[in-house]
């Protein structure tokens, strides 16, 4: 390679960062770069990556870098290169009467964050055109992967009607199918069954009268939020089903629960291959102790407008007010789901980095980080962290190599950051750039976007 590749020049730089209206480059470098490839958790030191078409087609050491050839290079004086995060349980807005700002306002703020790969758990027949515009390239987003509408007891009244929501669902394109509670056992089994000889992938809520173990048995892929566990540890299965006694998430019932049958529990989810959203967030902020208006005035809240932070207030201050959240009985219950994580995660049950967003005082992107540092404090290492974000959700779908890694032939799907995450979890905050599919987006043009957004919901 010569000189100026490795030494560019700021005029060389700028056209790599050039209007997202021009083509992308043929192909481009991004030198002088520490990659965490998720192949392993080792750091490839001091290298390169070449991007060609949207795709990774080198990777070398920097000592090998005269055998690559390119007239664009970016320097990345030293950062660390990772495949980007997850958001596997999300709520993608809907378009409103045509109009799609808050949808576009989300991909931004997953990007400017390092999400690059979505999974929409409430579906729309808006987010089937959403993911077309950002396949396409007229939409700028990360990779998004869809269930179809909710299938809950309100939306499904018969086995036959639910079975044809199942065909109806694939037939359209959805990529998943969703499931609340509310389901009688006949119908779920119809849902089941149907999903099973169409080939789609299904899960959600475990409802009670299913409940989880012919939920995992009959196929589920995911149990969202780690749900059906505690009920399936409780004695007393009555307690369950009296939302007076149980509280929500049978919250107050964590310390009647026999976890002497938990092992059996770990080793039929082992047996089924389930995976789990733990959405530790959620749990932390929706039935945390810390009160409701405390999240008012937190920095993320000022790219949501003002009536959307104040419907999360209003759904939490009703727990308040009945006495529910109180420091006693919510830490034994956020202690009970550390251990139900570490539990799962450790026996070798795969887990989805997932947040919930936008739920309560969940911001989209911005929440995954507040899920990796509980994950974190659980006691989960930050390249298994990394993992549940990055290679774990290629693997769910069944695209492990295509996405999710940094190697060659891989989609080039990257984040640039500072400092190594393996060693310090909060330099995942800060992008320095990113790449999807190819498409680069600098710290500049990020801040930009979130700036815009800001700037729609500016308050007081």
């Amino acid at each position: 390679m010569s000189e100026s590749i490795m030494k560019p020049t700021l005029a060389l730089i700028l056209l790599v960062f050039a209007s997202f209206s021009t083509a992308l480059p043929q192909s481009y470098i991004v030198s002088n770069v520490n990659i965490i490839s998720m192949e392993d958790d080792k750091v490839l030191e001091n290298h390169l990556i070449m991007v060609e078409g949207g795709k990774i087609v080198k990777i070398v050491p920097m000592s090998d870098s005269r055998t690559v050839h390119s007239n664009q290079v970016i320097d990345g004086k030293g950062a660390y290169v990772y495949p980007g995060l997850a958001e596997f349980h999300s709520h993608i807005p809907l378009a409103q009467n045509g109009d799609t700002q808050l949808q576009e306002e989300a991909m931004w703020l997953y990007l400017a964050n390092g999400v690059l790969r979505v999974r929409g758990m409430i579906g729309d027949a808006s987010h089937l055109q959403l993911k077309e515009r950002i396949t396409s390239g007229e939409l700028h987003g990360p990779r998004l992967f869809l269930s179809g509408p909710s299938f809950r007891g309100s939306s499904v009244s018969s086995p036959e009607q639910a079975a044809q929501m199942v065909r109806d669902q694939k037939a359209v394109g959805y990529d998943h199918l969703k499931l609340h509670p509310g389901l009688k056992m006949d119908e779920f089994l119809a849902i089941a069954t149907t999903a099973n000889q169409v080939g789609i992938p299904f899960g959600g809520h475990v409802s009670l009268d299913v409940g989880l173990k012919a939920s995992l048995e009959k196929g589920y892929k995911s149990v969202e939020h780690m749900d059906g566990y505690i009920e399936a540890l409780i004695p007393d299965y009555s307690r369950v089903l009296d939302p007076e006694i149980a509280g929500p998430f049978s919250m107050l019932l964590v310390g009647e629960a026999d976890m002497s049958k938990l092992p059996e529990l770990v080793d039929l989810t082992l047996e089924t291959g389930a995976w789990m959203a733990p959405t530790l967030t959620l749990f932390d902020r929706y039935f945390g102790f810390k009160p409701a208006e405390e999240y008012r005035h937190i920095p993320e809240m000022k790219y949501m407008s003002a009536q959307q932070v104040q419907s999360w207030i209003n759904a939490k201050t009703p727990h308040e007010q009945s006495g529910i959240l109180t420091r006693e009985n919510v830490q034994p219950y956020l202690d009970f789901r550390n251990q139900l994580f570490m539990t799962l995660h450790e026996a070798g049950v795969p887990m989805l980095m997932s947040s919930d967003s936008p739920q309560v005082f969940n911001v989209p992107g911005f929440s995954i980080h507040h899920e990796i540092a509980l994950m974190s404090q659980a006691g989960m290492s930050n390249y298994e962290i990394l993992k549940s974000g990055s290679v774990n959700p290629a693997r769910y779908f069944g695209q492990e190599g295509d996405w999710g890694v940094i190697k060659k032939g891989a989609s080039a799907d990257f984040v640039l950051i500072k400092d190594n995450p393996l060693e310090d979890l909060e330099a995942l905050r800060n992008p320095i750039m990113v790449v999807m599919k190819g498409e680069i987006y600098d710290q500049q043009e990020l801040k930009k976007q979130l700036d815009t957004i800001e700037a729609k919901y500016g308050r007081d």
